[in-house]
């Protein structure tokens, strides 16, 4: 049973971080594609500088790829929002769990909308994390808040974005934090 748990874990944050990598990089390919007109945000050095972050994020090299959106993020302008998903999602992919959780929170605070969904998402799975940890040391009590922190995250992502989890990956989650919590 244990190992059926853990199969279903990874391959649940497998399909969590693709439907989030995805919802994020149409996001930002559209906003990137549609800055071409010389105000700056366009021009080829920050393209080129993101395509290496992307790609380190995609290929998995995910401390790389947090280096790469660092330097980013202070002169990204408008694309702020999306380049700090970005950013909270490689700290989730590198186990920097506490740190993606505090940015991708403060994150969906100053977004609305699908944007702030995708916030949430990462954040969520970062607090269930979270939560794991602190049962796996024997920390009940922040167990707990850790996983009322996620469910309450992934319950709102779900219920106003549903489409961004199109293959139940965060519902899973979601339903196996809330057994968790009936528990404790």
């Amino acid at each position: 049973m244990i190992d059926i748990t853990k199969s279903y874990n990874k391959l649940s944050r497998k399909m969590q971080a693709k439907s989030v990598a995805k919802a994020a990089s149409f996001g930002l390919v559209f906003v990137l594609g549609s800055c071409a007109d010389g105000s700056g945000i366009g021009q080829k050095g920050f393209q080129n500088q993101y395509a290496v972050a992307r790609d380190a994020l995609e290929r998995g090299l995910y401390v790389r790829a947090t280096e790469n959106y660092a330097e980013l993020i202070p002169k990204s302008g408008p694309l702020a929002p999306r380049l700090k998903l970005e950013y909270s999602h490689a700290l989730l992919r590198a186990g920097k769990f506490s740190d993606a959780s505090a940015h991708s929170g403060a994150l969906a605070q100053s977004l609305q909308g699908t944007a702030r969904s995708a916030a949430l998402s990462v954040h969520g799975t970062a607090e269930h994390e979270l939560g794991l940890a602190a049962m796996a040391a024997g920390d009940r009590a922040a167990g707990k808040q850790h996983f009322l922190k996620a469910s309450s995250a992934l319950g709102e992502m779900l219920a106003n974005d549903p489409q961004l989890d199109p293959l139940a990956a965060m519902a899973g989650r979601k339903s196996s934090i809330d057994t968790a919590l009936k528990s404790l």
